[in-house]
């Protein structure tokens, strides 16, 4: 990097199309940092001598796009933006300057430049690394370890402790009630002061400790780097930290092994990738060396093994292409910690009403103040205390910690039935949800291949039982197979479920708590399962040789000893298998002639099922044969039939996803399976339709969208479809997120369910994330709001009911709730518009505030869901929490309990009682109408005469008794008699609360008695 006086050269090396690019004199010199990461791909410029600020303008630069340098984010193009300089290795170890947009360029842009590391030689990566298959020596490997940081994710930047904490008191709700505090520290109560605020801190605290899932994810999104790598340095394999490998290194995997970093393969053998955490396949992912095309997906990048990752089979070498950040986990990680978290439709609902509340405060205060001022003609201090008053009546200074213990309460209640929520807000959302985008493999399915269907020349065969449990019958299905007569002895049966077993690599053990685990790769775990099933004894035979599967022959071959003699058995595609084959077993068990048509007919036949085929076929070689090579499986194999192996729904989940349809919310797969395996589970599970091939205007084609083509839809094009597909097949995290969004956009409340890494960032994004608390990553789990226990989808629709009715125990809470203030205002504000004396003090109003808050309401919270609960569609997220109907109840109840307080007060004055025995008597009429009303509250529309009102939830008199006893204890307590100005009271004065109260009971049930009718009407009219 030179200068001149034209500007600042940056010399562009390693690329045989090398290029210079002239940098205005203005701009300052780039400075590279020296944390920057190995990019997983190399960049070179290829254009004659350019002002960098026009790198935009040409095509043949080295910022990867599809066919112009614009970067593509979440569905949006946005212009190439000249950024920082970002660094790469070269052959010459100069580094290699690419011009990048302000963020890092993306896996899926690189993908498409020409130099991705996958679409590449092996020999050419090496040479880009400057390195050979011998490795690095330690010296060189220290000096790019200093150059790129350590191999493990960097921790996000986080806000001071200070910070995280005040962000739990930006809300109107809590605005109010510090503004309550401060109106009881001007009136100089200190006591209740430090009560009031103590609310809000502890509101605060609950927050505070519920969330910070960013930072949580991170973190378990570093505990699934390997801790150690088998490295080649100085010539000789080594054991190294994880944290020490660099690019350039040549590292070795086995069986068992985490990939430590993203690596280009340079030898494999037999190797096959647990992937499904990265990608969503549930087939472990067969490698090779070949390069593949540059704009493969993550999950068909056969070449590349990435970080985090688990070998299943085989073993291979590759040299390390990214490290730490670089790595695809690693953009995963960023793409977490960019997701900007929505806001719930509970926090949306609970801030407009904040607001509207508290201008309609400010409001009523300034109208009272001038009515009291000019028409009364009231000196200043009177005003001010009959605002703080009128302020302290208004303001529901319980409504923050009711919301809160409600939504903590509902945690607790969905804990018992298995759903685990890390984020309070979530608990009221799930019951708004109208769209579920579930992932398939672990979700909707068990994540445990199991074989279904056996094919023979005879009969067809279906398997019972699910995962890798041995448990379940082989029966002949009800039709038979093209070629063939009906079942006979099942000696073909055994001959296919033999070869099965005996040309299997897996093992299949009990894991001490009643179920069983596989060791080895899941359909090889599957075919054991199989022959588990069918009786077959491997301890029979003993395997002489082997040939093992290679992504090339897409076979395995054993040669086993055992009662019949030496047998070749050998499985794989069926394709491979067929053509080696000249013969077929018979339902006898003898030998026929191969009918290849049939065979044809029902592979197509099972893979329309979404099935994975696989053949068997076996051969009789000399008695004496030792020795198995390929080239003895040329031909003259006999086949003895197929096996059709799939990842099985989950039963319970079947149920789940019908129950939620008929709640009104649409169920979604979203999947890095292939569409038809996907489309075939889907109909399988009722997501789509059995009947239905297609949607209006789609053709006959099914309602599947596959990512590449999700890649080519511009935003807006997705938005028009993406409420009309069910199943989106071969997703990546980015599709998954534009998915959710697109959803968003049409203002549906989106739950996201999954359990792999790739699952993590779309977690973040929706208002809901769910994980699978057994099977999951812990990244996924730290992503979400909320984990399942017990990895079952069932569990989601409990969820959703109980969100459901903790959001109908918010709506019955806040309308028991309000009405108290409502009463208390209209009170203290009829006193000053009329000049008369105020019936309740601001101190005896706060008591009667947080005595009804912190018992009544509370008992709410437990209240069992209403009978339609799941048969209703979900509410309008827009929708205020409280509508029309509820409004005006609260406005009658008001006056109800306020039109008793204020006619029991000022009766008492007018003959004579002193001021504070009759501000008691107020009081207790506020306390025993609240409770009356209470009852009424159980049931938002139904009819309180009923005995139901008086039977089950055992709170709501725990809480009356409570209530009872506080209001026992201020109106006889001497302290209380002091610090609320309260007086003792006779039985006439409680005989009279007590008379009003049931008034206001009555009254209200036949103000709820007219809204039903009317809703009635309202409906007949509807349907004319």
């Amino acid at each position: 990097m030179t200068t001149s006086e034209a500007g600042i050269v940056v010399s562009v090396c390693g690329s045989p199309r090398s290029a210079r690019i002239a940098l205005p004199s203005k701009r300052p010199r780039a400075r590279m940092p020296a944390s920057s990461q190995w990019p997983s791909a190399m960049c070179s410029i290829a254009s004659s001598p350019t002002r960098i600020d026009r790198v935009a303008a040409a095509p043949s630069a080295c910022c990867p796009s599809r066919s112009n340098p614009t970067r593509r984010r979440r569905g949006r193009h946005e212009p190439l933006r000249v950024g920082r300089l970002r660094r790469a290795w070269t052959a010459d170890l100069r580094w290699n300057v690419c011009v990048s947009s302000a963020s890092d360029v993306s896996q899926e842009d690189a993908a498409a430049g020409p130099t991705a590391a996958w679409a590449r030689t092996a020999d050419e990566v090496l040479e880009a690394f400057q390195v050979s298959r011998d490795g690095l020596t330690s010296v060189g490997a220290a000096e790019r370890l200093a150059r790129t940081g350590p191999n493990r994710l960097p921790p996000a930047p986080r806000d001071p402790l200070w910070k995280r904490i005040a962000v739990h008191f930006d809300d109107i709700l809590i605005y109010i009630l510090l503004i309550a505090a401060v109106l009881k520290a001007i009136l100089g109560d200190w006591v209740d002061f430090a009560v009031i605020l103590a609310v809000a801190v502890i509101n605060a605290v609950v927050g505070f400790v519920q969330e910070g899932r960013a930072e949580s994810a991170l973190d378990g999104i570093r505990q699934m780097l390997s801790v150690s790598a088998e490295a080649r340095r100085d010539g000789s394999w080594a054991s190294v930290g994880a944290d020490d490998v660099v690019p350039g290194d040549v590292v070795r995997v086995r069986s068992g092994d985490r990939v430590p970093a993203d690596m280009r393969l340079l030898d494999a053998t037999n190797l096959r990738v647990e992937e499904s955490a990265l990608t969503g396949e549930s087939v472990a992912a067969a490698k090779r060396v070949d390069p593949v095309n540059a704009d493969a997906g993550v999950g068909d990048r056969a070449s590349m093994l990435f970080s985090g990752t688990l070998v299943a089979a085989g073993q291979g070498t590759g040299v390390v292409t990214g490290t730490g950040a670089a790595t695809e986990i690693g953009r995963i990680q960023t793409m977490i910690s960019e997701v900007e978290g929505l806001e719930t439709p509970l926090t949306r609902q609970l801030d407009r009403f904040g607001k509207g509340l508290a201008v309609l405060i400010l409001g009523m205060a300034v109208v009272m103040v001038l009515i009291g001022r000019l028409v009364h003609d009231f000196s200043v201090s009177e005003l001010v205390s009959a605002s703080i008053g009128f302020a302290v009546a208004a303001i529901p200074e319980g409504l923050p910690a009711l919301v809160t213990i409600t939504l903590a309460l509902g945690v607790q209640q969905m804990a018992r039935r298995r759903a685990i929520t890390r984020k309070l807000p979530a608990v009221e959302t799930l019951g708004s949800v109208t769209v579920i985008c579930s992932d398939k493999t672990g979700t909707l399915t068990k994540n445990e291949m199991t074989a279904r269907t056996v094919c023979t020349a005879a009969s067809v065969y279906d398997v019972e039982g699910v995962g890798y449990a041995p448990v379940g019958g082989i029966a002949p299905a009800d039709y038979v197979a093209p070629g063939g007569g009906g079942p006979a002895d099942h000696q073909d049966l055994v001959a296919v479920t033999e070869t099965m077993m005996l040309c299997n690599d897996a093992r299949v053990v009990g894991d001490g708590a009643g179920g069983w685990r596989l060791v080895g790769e899941p359909t090889e775990g599957a075919l054991r399962t199989l022959g588990m099933k069918a009786g077959v004894d491997p301890r029979a035979w003993s395997r002489l040789a082997v040939v093992p599967f290679e992504s090339e022959t897409k076979y395995m071959a054993t040669l086993d000893r055992g009662p019949a003699g030496v047998v070749v058995h050998l499985k794989g595609a069926p394709d491979r298998v067929l053509d080696r084959c000249a013969t077929q077993v018979a339902a006898d068990g003898g030998s026929a002639p191969l009918d290849r048509a049939a065979w044809e007919e029902q592979i197509d036949s099972l893979g329309a099922r979404g099935l994975r085929v696989l053949a068997a076929a076996r051969a009789l070689p000399a008695a004496d044969t030792s020795t198995l090579e390929a080239e003895d499986l040329d031909g003259g194999l006999e086949l003895c039939g197929l096996v059709g192996i799939v990842d099985p729904p989950r039963p319970e989940a079947v149920e789940a996803i019908r129950q939620c349809r008929d709640a009104g919310i649409t169920v979604k797969m979203i999947t890095g399976d292939h569409a038809g395996t996907a489309v075939a589970i889907g109909r399988e599970m009722g997501i789509v339709d059995q009947d239905h091939h297609g949607r209006a205007g789609t053709g006959a084609a099914p309602a599947v969208l596959t990512g590449p083509e999700l890649e080519a839809m511009t935003t807006e094009q997705l938005r028009a479809v993406v409420c009309d597909v069910d199943v989106y097949a071969r997703t990546s995290p980015e599709h998954k997120i534009r998915i959710v969004s697109a959803l968003q956009a049409h203002g549906e409340v989106v739950a996201m369910t999954g359990d792999g890494v790739n699952d993590a960032p779309a977690l973040t994004q929706a208002e809901v994330g769910v994980a699978m608390g057994v099977k999951g990553t812990e990244v996924t789990k730290e992503a979400a709001a909320v984990v399942l226990a017990d990895d079952n989808f069932a569990t989601i629709e409990r969820a959703v009911e109980e969100g459901r009715r903790i959001y109908d125990n918010l709506r019955k809470s806040v309308l028991f709730l309000l009405p108290t203030n409502g009463a208390q205002s209209l009170v203290i504000l009829v006193a000053v518009l009329f000049g008369l004396t105020l019936p309740l003090a601001p101190v005896q109003v706060l008591w009667i505030n947080m005595i009804t808050a912190v018992t009544l309401s509370l008992g709410l919270a437990y209240e069992k869901a209403e009978p339609d609960v799941m048969q209703r569609p979900p509410r309008d997220p827009g929708a205020p929490i409280l509508d029309a109907v509820f409004a005006r109840r609260i406005l009658v109840v008001s006056l109800l309990i306020g039109g008793a307080t204020m006619f029991i007060f000022y009766t008492d004055y007018a003959w004579g009682v002193p001021v504070a025995e009759a501000q008691t008597t107020a009081v207790t009429m506020l306390a025993l109408g609240q409770l009356a009303y209470l009852f009424s509250c159980r049931f938002l529309d139904r009819s309180s005469l009923t005995l139901d009102v008086l039977r089950g939830n055992r709170v709501i008199w725990i809480s009356a008794a409570v209530l009872l006893a506080l209001q026992v204890v201020f109106v006889y307590a001497p302290f209380m008699h002091d610090w609320f100005g309260s007086a003792p009271l006779g039985l006439a004065a409680w005989g009279k609360t007590l008379a009003l109260a049931v008034g206001v009971f009555l009254l209200v049930e036949v103000v709820k008695a007219l809204g039903r009718i009317r809703s009635s009407h309202s409906t007949v009219s509807s349907y004319r």
